[in-house]
């Protein structure tokens, strides 16, 4: 049994791990454990609250006590705005207290980025775009080229998680760029789990979003590494040899 947890700031999509784990079958367990969030508001100052060291020790000591293999720090937002180096001591935070491997959505959406070989991509972020803009630099300094980036402007994860299939399909396919290899969807607040392959399918090239490659770094932290079908290009391809997840 492979067994999973993440520290997942309050409330908008978190059913998207019980789909998620319905999806990838017996033989693997998500477990989710809600961390503090005193303001939801896609606002620098609160996002670094809530990715702050004191909220995430409390979240990964319970993931100790569950018995998890492999941590993550569920929040893109909640981890860019730290920076490269704040990221990667934030997940070395995480996993001194869970006492197994850990990473963040940031840096797996680096390593999903780099296991599918994309050399450019573009950005469909929910964030305002001071927010965004962070996120991009975040991308740019793992090398990874930026053809576009757009911010959709919602200051608060719980109206992300409250928007609809449909809308999420045509705002992604509307921020794609000819020149990028990806389109990259980052908030653990949105709901994707139910629409990976439809948006695929609508984009016509690998859509990457934040509770997929968290789920995805999350397995590949704890041994599991087997392909996937129905969670997306990425699920699907095998991993190229000598790759190991961030932060090493």
């Amino acid at each position: 049994m492979t067994s999973a947890g993440f520290l997942y700031p309050g409330y908008s999509a978190e059913d998207d791990y019980p789909a998620f784990a319905e999806r990838l079958g017996p033989g693997t367990e998500l477990h989710l454990v809600h961390t503090l969030m005193r303001e939801d508001a896609h606002r620098v100052d609160a996002l670094l609250d809530v990715g702050g060291a004191d909220v995430l020790a409390e979240g990964a000591r319970e993931l100790r006590a569950l018995g998890v293999d492999a941590a993550v720090w569920a929040c893109t937002s909640g981890s860019f705005v730290f920076g490269w180096e704040g990221a990667a001591e934030q997940a070395a935070g995480v996993a001194a207290e869970a006492g197994v491997p850990a990473s963040s959505t940031s840096f797996a959406f680096v390593d999903a980025v780099r296991h599918l070989g994309a050399e450019r991509v573009a950005v469909a972020a929910t964030y305002p775009e001071d927010v965004a803009s962070r996120f991009a630099g975040f991308l740019a300094h793992a090398g990874i080229g930026v053809a576009s980036w757009t911010g959709r402007g919602i200051v608060t994860a719980a109206e992300v998680g409250t928007l609809a299939a449909a809308d999420v399909l045509d705002w992604v396919a509307s921020a794609d760029h000819a020149g990028a290899d990806a389109v990259l969807v980052p908030d653990t607040a949105l709901h994707s789990a139910a629409i990976l392959d439809d948006l695929e399918r609508r984009v016509g090239k690998p859509v990457l979003t934040a509770n997929q490659v968290s789920v995805w770094q999350g397995l590949r932290l704890a041994g599991d590494t087997g392909p996937r079908d129905g969670l997306g290009t990425l699920f699907r391809t095998p991993a190229p040899a000598g790759t190991a997840p961030h932060p090493a």
